[in-house]
């Protein structure tokens, strides 16, 4: 009876749930940093369970009420500007899409595109939530709701910065019509990303802060729940590491014509990885995880 008690008091289910979800999230993390750069069918499942992971965290950290409102607000918003941008050239540039052909649109847009900007977009927001010490459950305080979508928007900025190139002139999942200087991309493209993810962050905030329940639920969560956020938001940006160890070579053309070298391409996009999205997340889990 008492070796039965002994072994029964040496049991943490907690731990072993924790321990668990990490094995899981470095699995995940590891196959996205092997395999999510190169656009193929397990390369889209890889993306579709990075969607499902942020509805997840973001149900469990503000309710599933209140993730589904997210969502809804960020597919909406970027499918709109998705569709102004095709149609006008603004803010993005020139452009249009030809990745996920073969999938539903919504208007000129793969119906794909709207749930990409949420996964990546959640995980920048909570980031920033965490940079900006908690931010993004203290939206009743204005300096919060004002400054975590800015924030939030740079950080989702980033990660375009360092995959735009890799996926436009290389892979050709779109097509910038004019070419731009960043290897093909044009500036006004990334002041578009900004744009937008401000947008809907902005939105977020405005949404969340009238939701008491959801901000305290929010509150709640442990470190290692938001330091999830943050590793899955930095292995979107270790994917470019495994075509540049691969030692990947070549000419790709932009959409203007321009040749740039593919050995270029990929060494840039680690090194802006390294600078941005590597020390962001860097930095927000030193934040979450410093003594006292």
């Amino acid at each position: 009876m008492r070796g039965k008690e002994t072994e029964g008091a040496g049991f943490k289910p907690q731990s072993a749930r924790t321990a668990a979800l990490w094995l899981g999230v470095a699995v995940y993390a590891g196959l996205v940093a092997g395999f999510a750069w190169n656009p193929t069918p397990f390369a889209q499942g890889l993306a579709a369970i990075g969607i499902a992971a942020a509805f997840m965290h973001a149900s469990f950290a503000y309710g599933f009420k209140h993730a589904l409102a997210l969502f809804l607000i960020c597919t909406a918003i970027a499918f709109a500007m998705e569709n102004i941008g095709i149609a006008t050239g603004f803010p993005f540039g020139r452009y249009h899409f030809e990745v996920g052909r073969d999938l539903p649109y919504i208007g000129k847009a793969p119906l794909v595109v709207g749930p990409l900007w949420f996964g990546m977009g959640y995980f920048s927001w909570i980031v920033a939530g965490v940079l900006l010490d908690g931010a993004d459950f203290r939206l009743k305080q204005r300096f919060s709701a004002i400054a975590l979508p800015v924030v939030a928007a740079f950080a989702m900025t980033q990660w375009d910065l360092v995959m735009e190139p890799p996926s436009a002139t290389i892979s050709k999942a779109w097509i910038w019509h004019d070419g731009g200087a960043f290897f093909g991309v044009p500036a006004s493209n990334f002041l578009g990303w900004l744009l937008t993810a401000w947008l809907f962050c902005q939105a977020f905030a405005l949404y969340l802060r009238r939701q008491d329940a959801a901000l305290a639920r929010a509150a709640s969560r442990s470190r290692s729940f938001r330091a999830i956020a943050a590793v899955l938001y930095l292995s979107a940006g270790l994917t470019h590491l495994t075509p540049w160890l691969m030692g990947q070579r070549g000419l790709a053309a932009d959409g203007a014509g321009q040749l740039w070298r593919i050995q270029d391409m990929r060494e840039t996009a680690l090194l802006v990885m390294v600078f941005t999205m590597g020390f962001t997340s860097l930095l927000a889990l030193l934040r979450l995880f410093r003594p006292g």
